[in-house]
């Protein structure tokens, strides 16, 4: 009973816009959406760019409406990408959370390169910085709006009008930009 007769819909969204609520028709399979079965739909849309998320459900009507679905694959003809959408969850209004939609993220980071890149970026600048956090070290914060400075002392204190020479030892200068 992981299966469905419902009327199944999806939408794409990517970079570039969503292709709307678009119902999946002309499986390659006679019976389409049955248990332990994989379904291949063509989508017919513009080019997304790189898709981000997808939101799939039905209509929850006919007999054995509630549908598993295990997870969404799209392959971009366009760009060789495939985009992998993990749900492993019900569909049904008896079973779960009682929801017939899904809102669903990608789940394969390498889709995105300037995530990727990103996500490298972010931990580089970790490993150079992190020990500016450690236990003892004061930090103090230039707001360049007001003109002032917040002040992190060790002890978890805050002081929001800081000071360039301070009492606990290191300070670090940070600037933020608000």
């Amino acid at each position: 009973n992981a299966g469905t007769e419902a009327d199944v819909y999806i939408s794409l969204y990517g970079e570039r816009g969503d292709t709307g609520s678009r119902q999946l028709l002309r499986p390659q399979k006679p019976k389409k959406f049955l248990k332990g079965q994989t379904d291949i739909f063509a989508v017919e849309a513009v080019h997304l760019g790189h898709l981000y998320k997808i939101v799939i459900g039905h209509n929850g009507l006919g007999s054995g409406n509630g549908w598993f679905l295990d997870k969404v694959v799209i392959m971009d003809p366009t760009t060789d990408l495939d985009y992998t959408f993990l749900c492993q969850r019900w569909l049904d209004q008896g079973q779960d959370d009682g929801s017939i939609v899904r809102e669903l993220t990608v789940t394969d980071a390498s889709t995105f390169p300037g995530r990727r890149e990103l996500e490298l970026k972010r931990k580089e600048i970790w490993a150079a910085e992190k020990w500016k956090f450690q236990e003892g070290n004061t930090l103090q914060f230039y707001n360049r709006l007001t003109r002032g400075f917040i002040c992190l002392s060790p002890d978890s204190r805050v002081d929001a009008l800081g000071d360039k020479k301070n009492k606990y030892g290191k300070i670090f200068f940070m600037w933020m930009y608000a």
